[in-house]
């Protein structure tokens, strides 16, 4: 075969870059994902009330004990 001669390359990945481009992933984590977080919270909120004040409709004719037993708390 042809000698083909490998050159030794350093590596060119450094402790402080890891580190940097670790903190610069966390921020823009944190900063994208606290209102993507906060909506999906909002919307199971919303589902989770709306499913409990259809409940407590549907059962109105019994009493709070039961209600509360069938249906959950509201909060």
């Amino acid at each position: 075969m042809v000698g083909h001669e490998t050159i030794p390359r350093e590596n060119t990945i450094k402790r402080k870059h890891l580190i940097s481009s670790l903190i610069t992933g966390m921020v823009i984590g944190a900063i994208a994902g606290a209102p993507l977080g906060w909506f999906a919270h909002q919307y199971y909120y919303q589902q989770h009330l709306a499913q409990t004040l259809l409940c407590r409709e549907r059962n109105n004719n019994r009493s709070a004990a039961e209600v509360d037993a069938i249906c959950g708390s509201r909060f």
